[in-house]
Order: C-alpha cells, then structure tokens, then sequence
C-alpha cells in the first residue's frame, strides 16, 4: 500500500468488499426508483395507463426488497435509507403528479397545492415511521399495526378515481378528487392504527402448498387481464377495512391495560398488605408443597 513518506504510519484506509447478497435488495429498490420515475414521465406524456401501471410496478417491488434481504440476510442501514427515499418518490411525488397531470390541473393552483400535500404527507409519514421504528416505549402487540395508512398503501387508494375512469365510469369532479386526495393525505399522516400483517407466519404448511401456488396465480392472472377492476376492489376493501383495524388495535390495548392492572387488583383486595401490614408467613408444613 502506499504511503505518505512523511507520515509513514498513516496507511491509506482499507474498504472491505460487499457481499453480492447485500447488493441485491439495493438493485430491487433502485428499479422501484426507475419505475416511479417513469411514472411521472409517463404522466407528463399523457400515457396515464402506463403510468399508472408503473406505480403498482413500484409497489411490488417495495414489498420484495424487504423480504429478499431478510431471506438472503442482506440488510442493511444503507439499504434501510434508500428504501425510504425510493418510497417518497415512488408512493408520494409520482402518485401526486399524475393525479395533477390527470385531472387536478384544472383547478389551477388549488390543485397543485392538493398534489404537493399528498407528496408531504407522505414523506412526512416516512419520517416518523423511521423515527418510531425502534421506540422501546411501544407494547409488542404494536408491531402487527402501522401507524396511520403506509406510502405503498395509499399510492395505489389515492389513484382510485382513476381507476375508475378507465373502467368507463364517469370522471369524478375535479374538487372532488381533490378532497379524496386530501383524505388519503391525512389518513397517511394520521395515528390511525392499521393492521400490518408483519407477525403474520410466513410459513406453509405442506398440504397448503399447491393451493397457495394456485391462488397466487390465479390473483396474478386476473391483476393481468383485469387490472382495473381488481385494483379498484382492492382500494374499496382496504379502505373498508381500516375500521377492523382500529378495533382490533383498541381490544389489544384494553387487554393489555387490564393484564397490567390486574396486579395492582390483587393487592388492594389483600387487607393485610394494602394496610402496610405484613402478610402471615405459611406453615412450614406447606412450603414443600409449593416447592414441589
């Protein structure tokens, strides 16, 4: 190595090699980024169908990047940190413009403003997941919720009226896609709890093999031929069920809160320790017993 004569005990620093395992959620999330930046090109060309096909691209993408680098065991901070700009571009700035491209630009600034706060609330939404993510104050139930609706999630709701359109449906005003806009936005940026799935076993039983198989392509070959609809069925059920979501979330926090308080209940039913009282010590006869 070479050094410098004057300082011959400075060497120049060393960088290990990366595994190839450790490179590969990175070249996943780095298409997703390819993707969403098509999207707004498309968007911008008036190919509105391909631009929105490169977004629910994206969003596949952004739910194997994850798995694959868990699978293959190649996480990493760096990745951890790029996936969260990939998804700020992808599910934030993208889906934003194409709804201004689409049909918010008729109403002028008033839709501009609406496409940049879908945009903020979705980068704001990641930024407080990344702060949160390690929080020790959260109760382990919390790690089946997200909170507030994901950037993935709502990138494929808020472009709902879309969908629509290309069903043939009316088109929808434009104030009133403005105002489905702003809702997502706020469900996005909101406390809401949402059921994530992620302690969810990922394992199959062996007789459930095939049919997994089957249903997997069975919904790929339907999302194919019939993407429109799938896709709009898919945003009016997920919306329906932020409700479950929120229940279940609140019946595990009461169950916890009872759990925790059941203790404090045990003592003050006591007479002899809520007083400050020693209580009696057992008979000698019958701590074997509990031993045993």
């Amino acid at each position: 190595m070479p050094v410098d004569p004057k300082y011959p005990e400075l060497r120049r620093r060393r960088f290990r090699p990366i595994p190839v395992r450790m490179l590969v959620p990175n070249f996943i999330t780095l298409l997703a980024i390819c993707a969403g930046l098509t999207a707004i090109r498309l968007s911008t060309e008036g190919r509105m169908e391909l631009a929105v096909g490169a977004i629910v691209f994206a969003a596949i993408l952004d739910g194997l990047d994850g798995r694959v680098a868990r699978m293959i065991k190649g996480q990493s901070k760096f990745g951890a940190e790029l996936d969260s700009l990939a998804d700020f571009v992808n599910f934030g700035v993208a889906p934003g413009l194409i709804l201004y491209f689409w049909q918010l630009h008729d109403l002028s600034n008033v839709g501009w403003i609406a496409s940049m706060i879908f945009a903020i609330s979705g980068g704001l939404r990641l930024a407080r997941f990344n702060a949160t993510m390690d929080d020790p104050n959260k109760p382990a139930f919390a790690a089946n919720y997200f909170t507030g609706v994901p950037a993935p999630a709502g990138a494929i709701t808020v472009l709902l009226p879309i969908y629509l359109a290309f069903l043939g449906m009316p088109t929808p005003p434009a104030a009133l896609t403005m105002l489905y806009t702003l809702l997502i936005a706020i469900l996005m940026v909101s406390r809401l709890p949402v059921f994530s799935g992620k302690t969810i076993r990922m394992r199959v039983p062996p007789e459930m093999v095939l049919p997994v198989f089957v249903a997997v392509v069975f919904f790929i070959a339907l999302l194919i031929g019939y993407p429109w609809h799938i896709l709009s069925a898919c945003s009016v059920l997920y919306l329906l069920s932020l409700p479950a979501g929120w229940k279940s979330y609140r019946n595990h926090e009461r169950a916890a809160a009872a759990q925790t308080a059941a203790p404090v209940d045990v003592v003050a039913s006591n007479p002899a320790t809520s007083f400050g009282q020693a209580a009696p010590e057992p008979d000698h006869d019958d701590r074997p017993a509990r031993l045993n």
